[in-house]
């Protein structure tokens, strides 16, 4: 059985990391000179996660994961498949981490692992580097490293967005157990719908406003027969794909919900990295 976890709970475990501001005395200055070190600019920002080391072990984080930490102190994170809360204080290079409640929706394969390791590296006093776009947390003994890499909100049209839960009401639950990952979709700016529902191939029509995307043909597809999980997927899909959708979208994470509170989200598909 699938768990699934309340949508609700985004809005209460961004208030579950705090965010110190205090900036801390540099070692060896002059007392009269009043010198501070700066915070780690860490503040503000989408870190994406890119990879976790554990032990010498690295793991490579799946899409979706990151961590976002406002302006004002608050922040909330996801694994890749849970929302995360923790209490975060910074000083200086150090950055303080005391881990808080997160959702419950199953992680299985790869992002199950993932989370795992995040758990373990994610936590306690971890000195901080910036450079550039990328924010390295290294353990006190080296031997954890948490990756990560800022990245800017993802536009409406022309991202590739992932299904990675489905909505019902108040809830939200992950898609069935072997389709993770098959479904996905591009909102060109000439109201065209496509992308694959799981298993086949898909076109529709859509009129797109400041809140909503509505449907305004049937949807084409391909003919093509796929396993269970990922043709129970892509009944749903299809079946949501008709008439209109309210959306939300929140940096990176685009949720589209029916009348009758049924729905998708999905996250979009990080940028290409450029070549070396």
């Amino acid at each position: 059985m699938l768990k699934t976890r309340p949508i609700a709970a985004t809005a209460v475990l961004a208030s579950l990391v705090v965010l110190s501001a205090c900036g801390t005395e540099k070692a060896g200055s002059d007392p009269g000179a009043g010198s501070v070190a700066p915070d780690v600019p860490v503040a503000g920002v989408h870190w994406a996660f890119d990879t976790v080391t554990v032990a010498g072990k690295e793991t490579r984080a799946p899409d979706g994961a990151h961590i976002e930490i406002a302006a004002n102190g608050q922040a909330s994170g996801n694994s890749g498949c849970n929302g995360f809360g923790a209490e975060v204080s910074v000083q200086g290079d150090t950055v303080t981490v005391k881990q808080g409640q997160g959702t419950e929706m199953a992680c299985p394969g790869e992002r199950g692992a993932f989370e795992a390791v995040l758990q373990k590296a994610f936590a306690g006093s971890l000195k901080a580097r910036v450079d550039g776009d990328r924010l390295t947390l290294t353990s006190e003994d080296g031997k954890n490293v948490v990756a990560l890499t800022s990245e800017p909100p993802a536009p409406l049209n022309g991202t590739t967005w992932t299904v990675d839960s489905l909505v019902s009401g108040e809830t939200a639950s992950s898609p069935p157990k072997g389709s993770e990952g098959k479904a996905t979709f591009v909102i060109d700016k000439d109201g065209r719908v496509r992308g694959n529902l799981g298993c086949n191939r898909f076109t529709a029509t859509a009129k797109v406003t400041a809140e909503t995307l509505t449907v305004t043909g049937p949807v084409a597809t391909t003919r093509m027969i796929c396993s269970g999980p990922q043709m129970e997927l892509e009944t749903k899909l299809y079946e949501l794909l008709d008439g209109s959708l309210s959306y939300e979208l929140r940096h990176r994470t685009l949720t589209l919900t029916g009348a009758d509170g049924e729905g998708f989200a999905a996250t979009a598909k990080p940028a290409a990295s450029p070549a070396p």
